[in-house]
């Protein structure tokens, strides 16, 4: 009964989401406004009112999760309204081995209602109120349940009271993020086998990313790291989707390494997502990228702050990293528009920046593509530069 209660609210969801695709701009042009005057608004304020076209520069971050819950049908249908051109699932594994679309193995207790049904004691850890000096807390991860259980679960925005005394005031409603939109009652969630039909069915390319398990876990299954890495590639092979439109993607290295070595019909396509930017000693390098160029990698994937630097005039330039990648002939995609200012130290002071943000990181580190948790706002953009 609440099943079906919260999947009537989903439809009513997906009907007022309809009523408002023209509204998915309306970001973008608030932010044009925003900008000094010259050139660059003067070139955006032309094109922000045209209909939005779909661009392969725009990719779809977990859906649209500024405005819908992270990984939902909800989500993913107002980033295809928004013209990304490949929509993103990060893909786990629940217990009985059955991928799903999820940003991490452990984050059902913040993103869905698990607290708030019977699937509660199936948690690793659970809930526990705020105490002085200790934050409320819980744990549930998708290995903890079945795909069907999974899927009886109501996705939800990523947002928490750490200071909540009970599981209600810990998931208590918020507005959405981006104010012009609805809040969605119950978001549907996917298996990552549905969001390939969906996507397919949209004519979209598909990017998932293998997430972490911990090696626990998998043991649990049968399965190895590389058997987990296989488990994702088969379900495209299975589902016959062309090799050519699936963008494979890891912060892991060894996936990455098994992926161009041992599934040659997908390794154009592999993409490594590159954190080493968090170590402080890590130092890009030509020979660097030139090895990865060499093992057969194509596509590099690093956070914004990795690509752009300040001049001493204060404008946007690219970095070694960018310009070490791009002579090596490794093609760039980064991450994550919308999510939050860029980081860049010294730089990001308002919203519109991320206009410039976004114009730099075509114009001087000529990237491929950007995650966006908005994908409208480079769409738009996209269109407006004929990418």
């Amino acid at each position: 009964m609440i099943r079906a209660l919260c999947l009537c609210i989903a439809f009513i969801g997906l009907t007022v989401h309809a009523t408002v695709a023209s509204d998915y701009s309306n970001r973008f042009k608030t932010l044009v406004e925003g900008l000094p005057s010259g050139s660059l608004k003067n070139e955006l304020s032309t094109c922000s009112s045209e209909p939005l076209r779909i661009s392969e520069f725009s990719i779809s971050h977990r859906g649209a999760p500024l405005g819908f819950p992270e990984h939902t049908l909800e989500g993913y249908l107002a980033a295809i309204e928004m013209g990304a051109g490949s929509i993103e699932c990060d893909a786990v594994l629940t217990k009985d081995r059955q991928l799903v679309c999820r940003h991490s193995q452990c984050d059902l207790h913040r993103t869905t209602n698990i607290l708030q049904t019977d699937l509660s004691g199936s948690c690793t850890e659970p809930f526990e109120a705020w105490e002085s000096g200790r934050n409320a807390s819980a744990r549930c991860c998708v290995s903890d349940i079945t795909l069907k259980e999974f899927k009886s679960l109501c996705g939800r925005a990523d947002r928490v009271d750490l200071r909540a005394a009970s599981v209600d005031q810990y998931l208590q409603d918020r507005p959405p993020l981006n104010p012009d939109m609805t809040q969605v009652g119950c978001g549907t969630l996917l298996s990552h086998k549905e969001s390939i039909g969906l996507i397919g069915r949209h004519g979209r390319k598909y990017i998932p990313e293998l997430k972490k398990m911990d090696a626990i876990s998998l043991r649990a299954m049968g399965l190895s790291l590389e058997q987990y890495a296989d488990l994702l590639l088969e379900e495209y092979r299975n589902s016959e989707v062309e090799a050519s439109t699936v963008f494979p993607q890891s912060f892991d290295r060894r996936v990455v390494d098994h992926w161009l070595t041992r599934h040659p019909d997908f390794s154009n396509n592999v993409v490594y997502l590159d954190g080493r930017g968090r170590n402080p000693l890590f130092l890009p390098s030509r020979t660097d990228m030139e090895e990865l160029f060499n093992k057969g990698l194509r596509y590099i994937a690093p956070p914004i702050p990795m690509l752009l630097k300040q001049d001493h005039n204060g404008d946007l330039r690219e970095t070694g990293y960018a310009r070490y990648a791009n002579q090596s002939g490794l093609k760039l995609i980064t991450w994550t528009m919308e999510s939050r200012l860029s980081d860049i130290a010294g730089f990001s002071s308002q919203d519109s920046d991320r206009l410039l943000v976004l114009d730099a990181l075509h114009r001087r580190a000529q990237v491929s593509g950007v995650f966006s948790d908005w994908p409208a706002t480079v769409t738009r953009y996209a269109n407006c530069m004929g990418l």
